[in-house]
């Protein structure tokens, strides 16, 4: 069977690239009741988690 942290690896590291793309480029576009920037902190959290995941799935092999 193939290894599922592969996949999700990849799922959370495009979507924080993605959500870090739009926090960089439209840094206006935040939550409503947020001050911070929403976008940059959770694009990161996203990325890093991916990069978790594809680095455990390569130390698996």
């Amino acid at each position: 069977m193939d290894d599922l942290r592969i996949p999700i690896g990849f799922f959370f590291s495009l979507l924080g690239v993605i959500l870090l793309g739009v926090a960089f480029f439209d840094p206006g576009a935040h939550a409503p009741m947020a001050s911070s920037n929403v976008n940059l902190y959770t694009g990161l959290a996203m990325l890093a988690f991916g990069g978790v995941m594809l680095a455990l799935a390569k130390r698996a092999k």
